[in-house]
């Protein structure tokens, strides 16, 4: 089922909406995943934003496939959304690819106008504080 990749290996010329899994290696717990280069527009002005994602979970069973990330992270290129909303949304997405027992996404929005934002959404159960 999650042995097969859509995208790892090939060459995918476009952006994907769509997260891919893999079976969590024995005795991960947490999973950290970052890029400073994610970009989209604002959903009123159109102007271009910059963001950096940052996406921590504690996996059950799958992990992201960090390809079809880049390509998820591309898709948003082009697309209006406030960056309240861009957390909200990756984290909702990651939470749907890999069912982890804890989900937490902060999105960076690099200054414009002199103005950092700075906003966090969560998917899933508590986290684990072990």
């Amino acid at each position: 089922m999650h042995n097969e990749f859509e995208v790892l290996g090939k060459n995918v010329p476009e952006p994907r909406r769509k997260l891919e899994v893999f079976e969590k290696p024995a005795g991960v717990d947490r999973v950290v995943l970052e890029s400073d280069e994610v970009t989209s527009l604002c959903p009123v002005t159109g102007q271009p934003d910059w963001e950096t994602v940052i996406i921590e979970y504690e996996p059950d069973r799958y992990c992201i496939e960090s390809k079809s990330l880049k390509l998820y992270f591309w898709s948003f290129r082009q697309e209006g959304v406030f960056c309240e909303g861009l957390a909200a949304q990756i984290a909702n997405d990651v939470h749907a690819a890999c069912k982890p027992f804890f989900c937490k996404v902060t999105v960076i929005q690099k200054p414009r106008g002199g103005i950092t934002i700075t906003a966090s959404a969560t998917a899933g159960g508590e986290k684990n504080n072990e």
